[in-house]
């Protein structure tokens, strides 16, 4: 069945190609920067009400994360090409397709992603050399981000398949409600305040997941309130299964790309293994020269960016 492209997808395959694709990658861009200024001053709030201790903590739990997901978003990112060839060929349906299936293929994988951090994070972060004192807290921290890694998948997925149809803008402004939640909310858990107890390291973790589960409730309401021409509505919700054609495809294309960002992750691992020796102190001020690093390189790891 062939439908006409929405009004994103017409704006991005119609007039001056590279007016067209500067306002198109801006938003991706500030996303980026958004997200390394997100990082930076949320590491000053653990530096500052925790200690270098904790932030080295932070760092490892991380980069361990970055591992386990790593390969997931080369997956992510072929599924994000297939609906834009659909799209291209004004296969509304067969897009919807591809939604179906990588909503419940990512959703599995999220669970098992989950599951695996949350209950081998102390073995991986030993295997890390994460220093002893830092540890505990690295453990704390990443077994709450895996258990909000469902939702990571959720709202980085629907976010990219928003891209993949033309629309960068609409990513960008949720971007911005879960960065501000999670800058807000950083110190609030951490220190608490009134009747808020003070969580520690706990209370970062946290604030990152709460950020990430309202960003992503926030996001689909808006959807399906705009009635967005992508979303699965109540007469098609047979279209959410695993259909192996897609999955296959996506696997093939997504393997490739994938292992591009399973190479740094596995690097940046035998780096911090090398840098942990030292201990905290020096943990947490690589972490922090890693962040500086960010803004140079402008490559925050995200959903269809490699």
């Amino acid at each position: 069945m062939s439908n006409p492209p929405s009004q994103a997808q017409s704006s991005l395959i119609e007039g001056p190609i590279a007016k067209t694709l500067f306002f198109f990658t801006l938003p991706i861009l500030l996303g980026n920067v958004l997200q390394s200024l997100n990082g930076s001053i949320n590491a000053i709030w653990i530096g500052k009400y925790l200690g270098e201790t904790a932030l080295a903590a932070t760092f490892n739990a991380n980069l361990l994360m970055f591992l386990l997901v790593s390969a997931i978003f080369g997956l992510a990112m072929a599924a994000v090409i297939l609906i834009g060839q659909q799209l291209g060929a004004r296969q509304v349906e067969e897009a919807k397709k591809v939604v179906g299936t990588s909503t419940v293929f990512f959703f599995l994988l999220s669970l098992l992603v989950a599951g695996l951090g949350y209950a081998f994070s102390h073995v991986i972060l030993r295997w890390m050399n994460t220093p002893p004192d830092a540890e505990a807290l690295a453990v704390t921290y990443t077994q709450i981000m895996f258990t909000g890694t469902p939702f990571l998948f959720g709202f980085n997925l629907v976010m990219a398949i928003m891209r993949g149809s033309g629309d960068a803008k609409t990513p960008f402004y949720f971007l911005v409600l879960s960065a501000v939640l999670d800058i807000a909310l950083n110190p609030l858990l951490i220190a608490g305040a009134g009747p808020i107890p003070a969580m520690g390291i706990s209370g970062s973790a946290t604030a990152t997941f709460i950020a990430q589960l309202v960003s992503f409730v926030l996001l689909i309401l808006y959807l399906y309130y705009k009635k967005y021409f992508l979303r699965i509505t109540g007469k098609e919700l047979h279209l959410l299964r695993m259909d192996w054609r897609i999955i296959r495809t996506t696997i093939q294309k997504g393997v490739p790309m994938g292992l591009n960002l399973v190479v740094v992750s596995l690097s940046n691992l035998i780096l911090i293994h090398l840098v942990n020796s030292y201990g905290s102190e020096a943990a947490a001020a690589f972490g922090v020269a890693s962040q500086i690093s960010n803004y140079v390189q402008m490559r925050r790891w995200r959903w269809g960016e490699p």
